[in-house]
């Protein structure tokens, strides 16, 4: 039996929202980590769409509704909240996580059940972390993982350069104008590096 044509309005119209409000969201997600002696680590991390920073991330080993709540208070203070927070539907958050947000004035956008593409933007962000980082390195425990996921998210603001930013960082990295040898700074303990021109 021939298939009907799928409707492509929905996936229309979802483009549209993550394009029109872009200065606006932010999303949120987790990934699992597994360290050397087989536990699993949840990394949870917040990233804005409007110039795709790393807000705020951490690691856990049980995940709980009360601590994604505390995660979410230490994300935004004083009034820094976006307008609208990008989640899927996994169990972790249960009902509370969707009240926290809204009591802090934030309208949580849930995407489509076994929808990743909906949330695309933190999707490219843990893919990009895999490569470049924990696909070379095995996290020891906790602290470990944490120790290596500050170092990245520091090259990710200040040295990756992506696509979506026309070539530039998070953080607008500046460009050396120099004309002497071009130097290679080390970064994530060489796997890595940022190359400038000496002055």
């Amino acid at each position: 039996m021939r298939r009907a044509p799928r409707n492509p309005e929905p996936a229309k119209r979802w483009l549209a929202f993550l394009h029109n409000h872009r200065e606006a969201i932010a999303a949120m997600d987790f990934f699992t980590v597994p360290t050397i002696t087989f536990r699993v680590l949840y990394c949870f991390f917040i990233i804005s769409h409007r110039r795709r920073e790393i807000l705020h991330f951490n690691v856990t080993c049980h995940p709980s509704a009360a601590w994604l709540i505390q995660q979410l208070r230490e994300s935004f203070p004083y009034q820094s909240a976006p307008r609208f927070l990008i989640f899927d539907r996994d169990a972790k958050y249960g009902f509370e996580v969707p009240i926290a947000v809204r009591s802090m004035a934030i309208c949580p956008v849930r995407t489509s059940f076994q929808s990743p593409w909906q949330n695309g933007v933190a999707e490219r962000w843990i893919e990009s972390c895999r490569r470049d980082l924990l696909d070379h390195v095995i996290a020891l425990n906790h602290l470990h993982l944490k120790r290596l996921l500050c170092d990245y998210v520091r090259y990710y603001h200040e040295d990756r350069t992506h696509l979506g930013l026309d070539k530039e960082t998070p953080t607008r990295r500046s460009c050396s104008v120099g004309g002497g040898l071009v130097t290679a700074q080390p970064r994530l303990g060489g796997l890595h590096h940022r190359y400038d021109r000496a002055a």
